[in-house]
């Protein structure tokens, strides 16, 4: 086993779908309409189960308590994609400057097809417990990859504003795209048996056809030396230290607590 790789993905992952799940439970009481609310709130605790289980792999490794390793690390060793701690969008959203559906919708979007993706290729990977873990994530991931389908399609199609905010979502997302496919501390091999190049032409070939189906131009390929730090490496933006500083206050309190 090439530990290192195993290490430094498995942080990837946990990271990941902590940092999002907790972007997705801030919509808690602003979503659209109530049932969307409920579906946002089940799809927040998805992903904050899988960044458990993931964390408790690092745990099994030698790499400290799952909790503390989820609410007490510093955001310079977070191995996030920017992408994810992004606030929910620049817009206005019922008097919540920081929220915006639209933005919400493309990012949790690129980000799905991204992680159904990675969830493929880890399904091949030498390291069994974690060949494992994508298997039964696969599941439950392909739920939130058809929500925020039709959400996108809906938006889309819809009025001249919702395509209109959508498509300024997509403009504001793109820039952070790259950075889903940095490699950071991770070698391809038989721990993660893909390249980034082939997770990008498997991206592309997913996203496309919905944006020519909805009518929206493709913004083209990011640049992934561009504007956006790579939290792959650790370079994040003043985003994520405030959102670790809210999602690990009640935690702080207590760290020896079980929760």
């Amino acid at each position: 086993m090439d530990r290192a790789s195993v290490i430094a993905l498995l942080y990837q992952l946990a990271d990941d779908e902590l940092v999002v799940g907790h972007r997705d439970s801030e919509w808690l009481g602003l979503a659209p309409h109530i049932e969307e609310d409920v579906a946002f709130s089940s799809i927040a605790q998805d992903e904050v189960g899988h960044a458990t289980l993931f964390y408790n792999l690092l745990a099994d490794l030698g790499e400290g308590r799952a909790d503390d390793l989820a609410f007490l690390r510093p955001a310079a060793l977070r191995r996030n994609a920017v992408l994810l701690e992004r606030p929910n969008g620049p817009g206005n959203y019922l008097d919540q400057p920081q929220f915006d559906w639209g933005y919400t919708i493309a990012r949790r979007l690129f980000y799905d097809v991204f992680d159904q993706i990675r969830l493929e290729v880890l399904a091949g990977s030498s390291y069994a417990p974690l060949a494992q873990a994508a298997v039964k994530i696969r599941r439950e991931e392909r739920y939130h990859l058809i929500h925020h389908t039709t959400w996108f399609r809906r938006l889309a199609t819809g009025t001249d504003e919702s395509r209109r905010r959508l498509a300024e979502g997509v403009a504001r997302a793109w820039p952070d795209v790259g950075g889903l496919f940095s490699p950071g501390e991770v070698e391809p091999g038989p721990v993660f048996p893909a390249t980034p190049a082939e997770l990008w032409d498997r991206w592309v070939a997913a996203l496309q056809p919905l944006f020519a189906e909805v009518g929206l131009a493709w913004p083209g390929r990011p640049d992934p030396e561009g504007a956006s730090p790579d939290g792959r490496r650790g370079q994040h933006t003043a985003d994520l230290a405030e959102l670790l500083e809210t999602m690990g206050e009640v935690y702080r309190t207590a760290p020896n607590a079980a929760w």
